[in-house]
């Protein structure tokens, strides 16, 4: 008899066999659709905000010590793809020889308990590493490290993002981006203290697509960044950058166009350069807001009408002003009349909030450690005053030490404590749940990963958590649209609702946390 199966009956097995692979074909292309549909994490932005990481076909890969190499290390977890990366220890990893990183792997360095996770001693290679996510972990590559190479260095691949990452001391490059890239992000982050002989803060040179939002650009003689192709540098702070340059515009031949808006130029005690510098007739960019405080001459200076000094501003102040547009200030590029249509922040901020923004959330700022709070409290802040340049990481006390902490109790050793998992309705002895997929289109474990730090400016709550291993949900009342700043409510109050406004046919809804619930 004919069940309807994908809406056929052929008579034929042969005929059948091949309307079941067609079926089965369609339906996991649907999946993968709707998996590769939402964000790589709640608020992600710009270019690499679709990365999907380890999410399909993937399997949860928790370090369990800060080895160098071997089972449990952080090397071991990055070497295979298709991975949802998470950590039961936390510390200082010394890497004696470089990292590099697979395609398809989840880096949630937001799991590590104590004082995080810092990883010392070489840089990391994300070349090839497609539909990376990378978040809240600290790269510090340090003078010990491999002569000529990058913090962080991308030669090719495509759709990644790293939010909420600290790296410093790079030998060449600190964070470098060149070559055959496509479609990267780097948002709220930290890009610190390049080493002398060769400070640099990095290239961005691809035709594919870098956004760069709310990140801070610290103490690098040059290339804060330098700036080749398709660029969106958006809201970010370049503090104390020396005499080699701050935003360096093309400087070669091939067209660039970029978004310039509402960034923070502020000059430290190295600053003996313009912001912008280097553009030629192939450089396009939309500006906009964007604020310069020279901290060498009086606040009422016209900075495209004075020449620089070398007497500090005593104040330290925020007393700079917006950069009219003219090539004075931006150097001979040409200027377009409309914002470049790139996948910009959801919430644009002015340069000033920008800067405060960066002084607060900057970096793998979960859990601060020694050196992010010294680039933070005692340069950034200083806003003049104070900031070096330097040749040794041994000039700023080094990478410290980092508390390791004690991670939660997790049964069946799939990456999510057993008291989320209760109170999420998962099973706790049940490890296949981890990978499972939520009608949100995230696997459970990114629910659990994304909920600990929350979400960048402009995004919304943070995801239900599946409800995959839980009862099946008590019928609801329809939930009425919310009031402007309700948070949504998930879970077995009926499945998506708001609060207040969500109910069980029996039984109390009871709120676990700020965007899930139970019918209790």
């Amino acid at each position: 008899m004919c069940t309807g199966l994908c809406f056929f009956c052929p008579r034929s097995p042969l005929l059948l066999a091949m309307k079941l692979t067609t079926c089965f074909t369609a339906l996991l292309a649907t999946v993968i659709a709707s998996v590769a549909a939402v964000p790589a994490f709640p608020g992600a932005e710009g270019f690499g905000k679709d990365a999907i990481g380890g999410r399909t076909g993937g399997s949860v890969y928790i370090v369990t010590n800060l080895n160098d190499s071997g089972a449990g290390s952080l090397r071991d977890a990055v070497t295979t793809k298709n991975r949802i990366v998470v950590f039961a220890v936390g510390g200082v990893i010394k890497l004696s020889s470089r990292l590099v990183v697979s395609p398809n792997v989840y880096i949630a360095g937001q799991t590590a308990p104590g004082q995080g996770i810092t990883v010392y001693g070489n840089g990391w290679s994300f070349s090839g590493a497609d539909n990376s996510i990378t978040r809240y972990i600290r790269i510090r590559m340090g003078k010990g490290g491999d002569s000529g190479k990058d913090g962080i260095t991308i030669a090719n691949g495509r759709d990644m993002i790293f939010d909420h990452v600290s790296v410093s001391w790079g030998r060449d490059e600190t964070f470098s981006i060149s070559g055959e890239v496509e479609r990267v992000s780097i948002t709220d982050s930290i890009i610190a203290q390049g080493l002398k002989t060769h400070s640099c803060g990095g290239l961005m040179e691809t035709d594919g697509g870098v956004s760069i939002f709310r990140t801070l650009y610290i103490s690098n003689n040059t290339r804060n960044p330098k700036v080749k192709g398709k660029n969106d540098f958006t809201n970010n702070v370049v503090y104390n950058a020396g005499g080699g340059g701050t935003y360096i515009a093309g400087d070669s031949a091939g067209r660039s166009d970029a978004n310039i808006i509402n960034n923070a130029f502020i000059s430290g005690p190295s600053t003996s350069s313009k912001p912008f510098t280097r553009g030629n007739a192939n450089f396009n960019a939309y500006v906009s807001g964007n604020y310069y405080d020279s901290d060498k001459v009086h606040s009422s200076h016209t900075y495209s009408h004075q020449p620089l000094s070398h007497t500090i501003d005593q104040d330290g102040t925020w007393n700079g002003s917006i950069l009219s547009q003219n090539e004075a200030n931006y150097s001979p590029i040409v200027f377009a009349s409309s914002r470049y249509n790139y996948p910009g922040p959801t919430t644009l901020l002015t340069a000033q909030q920008a800067y405060e923004h960066v002084k607060k959330n900057a970096g793998a700022s979960k859990v601060r450690d020694a050196v992010d709070i010294y680039l933070i409290n005692t340069e950034l802040s200083s806003l003049g005053k104070t900031g070096k340049l330097i040749a040794s990481e041994s000039e700023v006390g080094g990478v410290g030490t980092i508390s390791g902490g004690t991670a939660s109790a997790d049964a069946d050793k799939d990456g999510i404590p057993d008291a989320w998992e209760r109170a999420n309705g998962l099973n706790p002895n049940d490890a296949s749940d981890a990978m499972k997929i939520a009608s949100n289109g995230y696997a459970n474990i990114e629910n659990y990963v994304n909920s600990l730090v929350g979400t960048v400016p402009g995004a919304g709550t943070n995801p239900p958590a599946a409800t995959t291993a839980a009862p099946p949900p008590t019928t609801t009342t329809t939930a009425v649209p919310p009031p402007s700043g309700c948070a949504a409510l998930f879970g077995q109050c009926g499945g998506s609702g708001w609060a207040g406004a969500t109910c069980c046919s029996s039984g109390t809804c009871k709120v676990s946390n700020e965007w899930y619930s139970q019918c209790l």
